[in-house]
């Protein structure tokens, strides 16, 4: 079992980094691997589903911040609070404070939590999107990945997740249609974790970021479909924030799935000038 991982079909294969995608750059941005976004089939009894996807500090909840609010769409942060609250247990806290004790039950936990929030049901009918901080595939293939190859998750643990995560994929709808995936380099978010100063994160090091990094990489940034099947955005978020924001304006018809549909956003703006010509 050691330096094995399970594909997405159930197949094993050694750790070692798959065939990267001819697009693996440091400065790509687009999709990739080149699956378009018009192939994509979101079933009609659901919302498009987008998950936003990255290292610890790459800007994912700034990124959820910025479409929050926004018409038709539902935002879905990390549930950090149920980590930190499980009748009383603060279970992140006690996964970085000594990992080896305690990796097993958060990854058990986190699992159950990203799963209630996939399949959380649209607070509206008029909701075509739901965008989600981090995903239930993300835990599988990067963090519980990792941790086995770190040796911080015995063989035993990990056969027993991957199986519930086998099953869950076989009988609960945890498709989803789009990754946005903020790539950022180690050092870059290794400086803005230790600047936003999260109590949690206090122990995080550069090395823990580099291997996160890598197992983003193995999962995201390769046109293997054994591995992922999803339409992948690559975003830049080394950038600065003003530079980031304007790549989320640029990506928007993308983001929430109008490219998919082959129709543009309409503004706010526009629809009320609309109105006022059609006197409505």
């Amino acid at each position: 079992m050691e330096g094995v991982i399970t594909t997405i079909s159930g197949l094993k294969r050694p750790a070692a980094s798959p065939s990267s995608s001819p697009n693996k750059k440091t400065n790509f941005v687009g999709i990739s691997p080149l699956k378009e976004l018009t192939n994509v089939k979101t079933p009609v009894d659901r919302p498009f589903r987008v998950s936003i996807e990255g290292n610890i500090g790459a800007g994912k909840s700034t990124l959820i911040k910025y479409f929050q609010g926004m018409e038709g769409i539902e935002t879905y942060a990390e549930p950090i609070d149920w980590w930190r609250n499980v009748d009383g247990h603060n279970l992140l806290e006690l996964m970085y404070t000594d990992i080896t004790q305690w990796l097993k039950v958060f990854q058990s936990y986190v699992q159950f939590t990203r799963l209630s929030v996939q399949t959380t049901a649209p607070k509206d009918s008029n909701t075509r999107v739901q965008m989600f901080e981090r995903s239930l595939q993300n835990n599988r293939f990067c963090f519980m990945e990792q941790a086995f190859e770190n040796g911080y998750l015995h063989a035993a643990d990990y056969d027993v997740l991957d199986k519930w995560y086998r099953w869950i994929r076989a009988n609960v709808d945890i498709s989803l249609d789009l990754i946005v995936y903020l790539r950022s380099s180690p050092e870059v978010v290794f400086e803005r974790v230790q600047a936003r100063g999260r109590p949690e994160e206090a122990g995080l090091s550069l090395e823990y970021l580099k291997q996160l990094h890598d197992s983003h990489e193995q999962w995201l940034m390769t046109d293997d479909e054994r591995f992922n099947t999803i339409p992948v955005l690559v975003l830049d978020a080394d950038k600065t924030l003003g530079e980031i924001v304007q790549q989320y304006k640029e990506n928007e018809n993308k983001i929430l799935g109008y490219e998919k549909k082959g129709i543009q956003k309409v503004e706010r703006e526009t629809k009320e000038k609309v109105k006022k010509v059609l006197h409505l």
